[in-house]
């Protein structure tokens, strides 16, 4: 079950923590946020190292459909709802500047970058797609409203962003990566104030960053309680018509499409973490009745962390912690999201004011109607009598048939059949025996 970014792209290796260290800002976390932090930083003079507990950018990062894209389904009118049209607006500028800059950088990086439009589509809620374009001419956004789509799927409305693009993740990461001070095989134990130990060693940082994807520490922020993780599938398909933009529908199961290499993505079946789905099979479905020639080339799954306003959370881990910070919930649009991070938090670190640092205050109203829901599966979760417990924070844990793990639907911890984690906030493995 491996990615066709995985398949395509050699990683550079890095040593593992084999002494004590000091610096002023230690980055936890090896994903595609984690690397553009050490990135930023390098290049803006601050001494930093990287931690990351296994190999760089191996979980997320290498499973994504990779758009870079300020296009995030019905984003705006849920921001301009919430939090009014200057927040809306800001959303969209602090992604467009990411954007631009993977196109910077990719002019000298091998990664098949190509810039492509991006398309939201409905096959049912013309409305819904009506009312976002106006929104998005009242904020400037440049955008078309169109009737048809050259895909095969029905399409009622659709909404197009011209000048995006798309590339591969992980030639990219092996270019950028390189000669950062990243550390792999070093995953935090513990962590006192700001030094954290790793593989027995000490770690001792005026600052600390944690790009851990789901935040693993309890005590901060009410991260418990802020996110809840979601799963999605891809499959690949080779003998299928070219599919020239990238494309996705307004459904909560997510429908996406894009192409590489001649290889069709086709992704969706979106889930709770710890719900039913239909997972491959569903895509297969999907894929048969409007691909019937296409045959399956390569599958994979991903985890995305869900915040409840739909905005991410990056800066100050919490109000009390002056020298933690976080980037987290970049709700299913990680690749342009980390970069946002990225440039945000080398700007805080380096005393440097950002425009947008109240936009994605991890600080800001938990008061959101999805705050309900996760406390409704927690509490449930935490009353069940099944046996088997997560050691992140006891939620009851569900087995999942399609992946063969045991998953956790409170926070979204996952653990193999041997009990191993694969996706956090849980940090220790499951006792399979209970």
């Amino acid at each position: 079950m491996n990615s066709v970014w995985k398949v395509s792209s050699v990683l550079p290796k890095f040593p593992k923590l084999e002494k004590n260290l000091e610096t002023d800002v230690l980055i936890i976390g090896g994903g595609l946020c984690g690397v553009l932090c050490a990135y930023m930083l390098k290049n803006a003079g601050v001494d930093y190292v990287l931690l990351e507990s296994d190999r760089i950018c191996g979980k997320t990062t290498e499973n994504t459909t990779a758009k870079i894209t300020t296009q995030h389904g019905l984003i705006y009118g849920r921001i301009a709802k919430s939090r009014g049209l200057d927040f809306a607006r800001q959303y969209y500028d602090a992604n467009n500047e990411a954007l631009n800059e993977y196109k910077r950088l990719c002019k000298d990086i091998e990664c098949d970058f190509s810039e492509c439009d991006a398309y939201i589509f409905t096959q049912n809620n013309e409305k819904k797609l009506t009312d976002e374009y106006e929104l998005l001419l009242k904020l400037g956004i440049e955008a078309e409203l169109l009737d048809t789509l050259s895909i095969p799927f029905e399409v009622n409305k659709a909404i197009k962003f011209p000048n995006q693009a798309c590339f591969n993740p992980l030639k990219f990461v092996s270019v950028i990566a390189k000669d950062l001070n990243i550390y792999e095989n070093s995953r935090v134990e513990e962590l006192i104030k700001t030094t954290a130990k790793a593989n027995g060693h000490m770690v001792k940082a005026k600052r600390i960053i944690v790009a851990t994807h789901f935040p693993f520490i309890n005590k901060h922020g009410l991260y418990f309680l802020k996110l809840f993780q979601h799963r999605s599938y891809v499959l690949a398909l080779e003998n299928t018509h070219e599919i020239k933009n990238m494309y996705i529908n307004d459904t909560s199961y997510g429908l996406s499409l894009r192409s590489y290499n001649g290889l069709t993505l086709l992704g969706g079946e979106g889930h709770r973490t710890g719900k039913a789905s239909d997972g491959w099979q569903g895509l297969e479905k999907i894929a048969h009745r409007y691909f019937p020639n296409a045959r399956i080339k390569y599958r994979w799954a991903t985890q995305d962390c869900m915040t409840l306003d739909g905005v991410p959370y990056i800066g100050k881990y919490s109000l009390f912690s002056d020298n933690l910070y976080v980037a987290t919930g970049f709700n299913k649009w990680g690749i342009t999201s980390s970069m946002v991070a990225a440039r945000l938090l080398c700007d805080l670190i380096s005393g440097k004011e950002n425009r947008y640092e109240r936009l994605f205050s991890p600080s800001r109203s938990i008061l959101k109607p999805q705050l309900v829901v996760n406390s409704a599966e927690a509490i449930g979760n935490l009353l069940s009598f099944k046996a088997k417990r997560c050691p992140h924070l006891g939620c009851a844990l569900v087995w999942n048939k399609q992946e063969h793990s045991w998953d956790c639907p409170c926070h979204g911890s996952r653990f193999d059949e041997k009990g191993h984690v694969l996706d956090g906030p849980a940090t220790n493995n499951l006792n399979i025996k209970q």
